[in-house]
């Protein structure tokens, strides 16, 4: 068995993506609730792929990402 890291349990995300959380420190998905969308997709390996999923994961869970600013 490989050594598990954070976000082995989302589905369908890419390792890039992975280790942009990591290196940002996020290491639970509870994390990423309230987390402004622009911030995420400024990490080097987040992708609109791992965002959507990142989102609905968020919403199977009743959270979500922040709201955009207007």
């Amino acid at each position: 068995m490989g050594v598990r890291t954070p976000f082995d349990e989302v589905k369908g995300m890419g390792e890039p993506a992975r280790r942009a959380l990591a290196a940002a420190g996020y290491i639970h998905l509870e994390q990423m609730a309230g987390v402004p969308v622009t911030e995420l997709k400024k990490l080097h390996g987040m992708g609109p792929k791992a965002l959507r999923i990142l989102a609905e994961e968020l919403r199977n869970r009743g959270l979500s990402f922040s709201a955009p600013d207007k």
